[in-house]
């Protein structure tokens, strides 16, 4: 909708006056080169790009739809294309606008194209919150063109908006702004004279706090860095210091450099705990790993290896947990993650321990270095080609599915590790049963060699 007075006067008085709006806002981008990340989104001729520049002719601008995180520049865009555009903007809500303000702004858009040829463009933010009925009231107007929709939404577009919204509209993705956006970002907020004016300065340690505070969300660190900076002048200082910094956002500094030692010192102690079965530390050292920052893919990736390397059998269910936490964290990411990486890493603490596999793969790969290989037996060769039976291959070979127990007693490994064992499986947990299985199934292979032990 058109502003009223006295959204017009608060307008005016920000402008007087910048300082009277929040840091973020006034750090708020008024060209598309002033934005930080999103480049996929703002490449030549991309829709938004196009939106900016006013691209016109035969293939109009599409509606989009912009999907990501909070604080990743959803709002900026649209204010960006607002600034930029020689077309009528009108902004609405979700949040507090209805069916009757969408009329009415479709209704003033018609009549601006048919009686000034202006073109309009509704950014809707919060689109999500829209009833389905609120959604179609979108339709008609986005088919013909009355106006060019940018819509944003945190929320999955294919669960909260409508098929008939979402395909007559361009679905754009947002990502998480990484640590080298947002560190311009704060750097330009610093010494812009729109930002603090360089009235205050950042060192590199309250810099990495503020990063890690972030999390992606531009918004929450020109926030941060807004409430860090008054602090800081309140008292006379020049600095923003890391004490600051913690007293203001409530939040204390954790001791972790994801590039240095910290990082592998404590992704180690968080594997060792695991293995030592002490539930309690292992989760001590994911809330570190998880409040520094850490990347959970890396975290995932270190139990989908614990669950192999120090489980195994014991558990059978461990690795499947693993890799199911895996998958799920790569969906849904921080701050959800957290609770599947717990429920994995409680699971995998708990669970009995076997390094066996991780033995045995260890002492057959130490055989193959030293030369221990030899040709594959005559009878287990492919037979399928032509010629192989006059070689001999696949000569003699029994079909384990054709004898009583499943288990033909033949020999399948190559002469130089006949009768190398390599696996040596415990009595813990599940790993107990297969301990029998397979002392049963070597005494019917004739396997009466000593185990492999990896040098």
């Amino acid at each position: 909708m058109e502003p009223d007075l006295f959204t017009a006067a608060a307008e005016d008085r920000q402008e007087k006056d910048p300082s009277s709006s929040p840091l973020a806002a006034r750090m708020r981008p008024r060209v598309l080169d002033e934005v930080v990340g999103q480049q996929h989104l703002l490449k030549p001729g991309s829709p938004l790009r196009r939106l900016v520049e006013g691209s016109g002719g035969p293939a109009g601008a599409s509606s989009v739809i912009l999907w990501g995180p909070p604080g990743t520049g959803k709002t900026t865009l649209a204010y960006v294309v607002s600034k930029a555009t020689n077309k009528r903007f009108v902004e609405l809500s979700a949040i507090t606008a209805g069916v009757k303000e969408v009329r009415a702004v479709i209704e003033s858009a018609r009549r601006a194209t048919g009686g000034f040829g202006k073109e309009t463009v509704l950014f809707l933010d919060e689109i999500h919150r829209f009833s389905k009925a609120q959604q179609d009231s979108l339709l008609p107007a986005v088919e013909n063109r009355w106006v060019t929709l940018i819509a944003a939404t945190t929320e999955n577009p294919y669960f909260s908006i409508i098929s008939p919204l979402l395909s007559r509209s361009l679905l754009l993705t947002l990502e998480s702004l990484t640590d080298d956006d947002l560190r311009d970002l704060l750097r330009r907020a610093l010494t812009d004279e729109r930002g603090l004016g360089g009235a205050v300065t950042l060192p590199e340690d309250a810099e990495a706090h503020l990063l890690r505070i972030a999390g992606g969300d531009a918004r929450r660190a020109l926030t941060a860095l807004e409430a860090a900076a008054g602090a800081a002048i309140a008292t006379g200082a020049a600095e923003i210091t890391l004490e600051t910094l913690e007293a203001t956002v409530d939040r204390a500094a954790v001791k972790y450099d994801r590039d240095g030692d910290q990082h592998y010192d404590v992704a180690s102690a968080l594997i060792k705990s695991i293995r030592g079965s002490d539930v309690d530390a292992a989760l001590h050292y994911l809330a570190r790993m998880i409040e520094a920052g850490e990347d959970p893919r890396f975290i995932a990736r270190r139990l989908m290896i614990s669950a192999s390397e120090d489980i195994g059998l014991a558990d059978p269910t461990a690795l499947p947990t693993a890799v199911a936490a895996a998958q799920a964290v790569a969906m849904i990411g921080f701050p959800e993650a957290a609770l599947t990486l717990s429920h994995a890493t409680i699971a995998l603490a708990l669970a009995p321990k076997s390094n066996a596999a991780t033995l045995a793969i260890s002492a057959a790969q130490d055989d193959v270095r030293r030369g221990l290989a030899g040709p594959v037996p005559a009878h287990l060769r492919d037979g399928h080609y032509k010629g192989a039976a006059k070689l001999g291959h696949a000569q003699g070979y029994v079909y384990p599915h054709d004898v009583q127990g499943g288990i033909a007693a033949q020999q399948y490994a190559p002469d130089a590790v006949r009768d190398r064992r390599y696996y040596t499986p415990t009595r813990y947990g599940a790993e107990a049963r297969y301990a029998d299985v397979v002392e049963r199934v070597r005494e019917r292979l004739g396997r009466s060699g000593e185990s492999a032990e990896p040098s």
